[in-house]
């Protein structure tokens, strides 16, 4: 049974790394801040998540399990609130900026 729970722990593990990169590489790529944040946020969650996953056929309690989904649904909670947050301040400030030729998206050749 320890052999099945090594197993579930190390292939979450890897879907977790994958998810992980994937948030990273969307950062860097993602043409503007909406975007990268999204990425980010929903890979990232889901990284954790599969984190999470990993962890609980390792504990040795119920009670260590439940303090493991406790903090992930505390990390979900405040992922979504703060991508919330940074959301609405690119939106203001792309609002406040004018679209000219010194506008960032403007000098990587996207047109937006």
């Amino acid at each position: 049974m320890q052999e099945l729970a090594n197993l579930v722990t190390i292939l979450a593990l890897l879907a977790s790394v994958f998810f992980f990169v994937a948030g990273s590489v969307g950062l860097v790529r993602m043409p503007d801040t909406l975007t990268r944040i999204h990425s980010l946020t929903k890979a990232d969650n889901i990284a954790l998540g599969f984190v999470v996953v990993a962890l609980l056929p390792q504990v040795g309690s119920l009670a260590d399990a439940a303090k493991i989904a406790a903090v992930w649904v505390l990390v979900q909670i405040s992922s979504g609130a703060v991508a919330q947050l940074m959301g609405e301040v690119a939106l203001a400030e792309e609002e406040a900026t004018p679209r000219g030729l010194d506008h960032p998206d403007r000098s990587r050749g996207v047109d937006a």
